[in-house]
């Protein structure tokens, strides 16, 4: 049974008049530090609970149980290197981060190598906070437009302003202060809607808890290990593995987006408990969508039910016109929250960058330009809004592979930058490091573009990622000063 277009506008009327209520009260005479650090006052378990929601986003809440049905469990292996990845934040990055008392965690390569490679790192945390953060609002951008605006004959660029709008209604005074807290409920929503849906499901297909173990171990999608294809396979273990580790280490890590809740909390402690049990539920949060997906493709096949050609909208197909009204309820409260909960975070962190990476902030001054402030959240926001528009024009394959794909290149720069920092003593030429950092994605593009021909069949998956990474190491050790 669908759900009434009147019955969807009601929930989400009702989902960010509750998001706006708790960013009233969150806000309350917030100022830069609110902003910008919470004081280091947010209590752990809500940073941990609410990083979960952050992490998932809209494209595993869409995309993994969609993406199933082509690679089975094969996403399980990278979620494994994730594990390796935030252990190595938790014991070498964070304890660096608290100690040297940091709000952008860029300031760590202006004083490790200089001026250009701080701006360097920041600029390409811009880029690829944008372009994350744009392709997650544009895959629910998408469910709102195929199931509510569609209907309504409103066009695709209205229903990505409004989105833009409610959430910059809700963080624009306090910031990461009111983000934990929002978050945290949005976390709530996502594991939820997972839950129902797959309760809802198993009681269709009349499956008990061990009959949807056995179900889903025996069909056709439950595969998660590849061992037999060798490295040219994209599916290999060893590439997905060590991808994953890497890709937790760049895109948690490395990125002030998550970085900034974590630097929230009181102190390296408690930071520290926040990524160990963040990572423990984040592994279970993603078998469960794992799960899911295959339930979705084995629910399709016993009712004679068409997978969508777009195998991202199969999950909102189901929930939403064939399940009852309250699965459908519970998942668009899930897919908000989802699309929200990194999006929020996302458009904070970009403005949180730019006040302090480039606009030269002070944080320990309470009330320093909040105006400014507030106008480089409003520019954040438009900006998002237009590359939104780009995607809807040229994207044509499942969006979480898009993501990793484009991280690949925008974040191997940091990842080179940081790991030269850390590894090496050598001091560089800091004026070449912008050359280095953009010629390690170009030579990435091409190999990846000819490494059939060139390595003799092999194709690059998101161990890419490495291979951007070990280029720029690479160019910053040629521009090493020699003294």
């Amino acid at each position: 049974m669908s759900l009434s277009i009147t019955t969807i506008l009601l929930v989400i009327f009702g989902y960010f008049a509750l998001l706006i209520l708790i960013s009233v009260l969150t806000s309350k005479g917030a100022d830069n530090q609110d902003f910008f650090t919470a004081k280091r006052q947010s209590p752990w378990y809500l940073v941990a609970f609410g990083m979960i929601g952050a992490t998932l986003s809209g494209v595993t809440f869409i995309s993994v149980p969609g993406w199933v049905g082509g690679s089975q469990f094969s996403y399980l292996q990278m979620v494994l290197g994730f594990l390796v990845g935030y252990f190595v934040i938790a014991t070498v990055l964070m304890p660096m981060y608290y100690r040297l008392n940091l709000t952008s965690i860029y300031t760590y390569l202006d004083q490790r190598f200089g001026l250009f490679s701080y701006k360097t790192g920041a600029a390409f945390f811009l880029l690829s906070r944008t372009i994350g953060a744009s392709f997650r609002l544009f895959l629910v951008g998408i469910v709102l437009q195929n199931f509510v605006m569609d209907p309504l004959g409103i066009p695709f660029w209205v229903t990505v302003l409004i989105t833009i709008f409610l959430i910059w209604i809700y963080t624009f005074r306090g910031g990461i202060k009111t983000i934990v807290y929002t978050d945290t409920i949005q976390t709530l929503c996502i594991l939820t809607s997972v839950v129902l849906t797959i309760f809802a499901i198993s009681k269709n297909l009349d499956l008990s808890l061990a009959g949807l173990v056995t179900e889903v171990r025996g069909s056709e999608f439950s595969q998660a290990f590849f061992f037999e294809g060798g490295w040219a396979d994209k599916q290999n273990f060893f590439k997905q593995f060590i991808s994953g580790a890497f890709m937790a280490i760049v895109m948690t890590g490395l990125d002030q987006d998550m970085m900034q809740k974590n630097l929230s909390c009181k102190n390296i402690d408690e930071a520290q408990k926040n990524m160990f049990w963040f990572s423990i539920i984040l592994f279970f949060a993603k078998l469960l969508f794992l799960v899911l997906g295959a339930l979705l493709f084995i629910y399709c096949a016993k009712n004679n039910i068409a997978v969508p050609e777009k195998t991202d909208l199969l999950y909102p197909t189901i929930a939403l016109e064939h399940l009852s009204p309250i699965v459908g309820i519970v998942f668009l409260l899930g897919l908000i929250g989802a699309a929200y909960s990194s999006a929020d975070s996302a458009l904070t962190s970009l403005t949180t960058s730019f006040c302090v990476d480039f606009l030269d902030f002070k944080t320990d001054q309470q009330n320093d330009r909040p105006q400014t402030r507030r106008l480089v959240h409003i520019g954040f926001s438009f900006l998002l809004f237009l590359v939104i528009l780009l995607f809807w024009k040229i994207n044509d394959e499942e969006v979480i592979s898009a993501i990793f794909k484009v991280a690949s290149y925008t974040y191997g720069p940091l990842l080179g930058l940081y790991a030269f920092g850390f590894y090496t003593k050598n001091k560089i030429k800091d004026h070449l490091t912008p050359y280095v950092c953009l010629a390690a994605p170009i030579l990435c593009f091409f190999i990846n573009k000819y490494s059939k021909s060139l390595l003799f069949g092999y194709e690059f998956g998101f161990e890419l990622l490495l291979v951007n990474g070990f280029l720029t190491f690479l160019g910053l050790w040629a521009i090493t000063k020699h003294e």
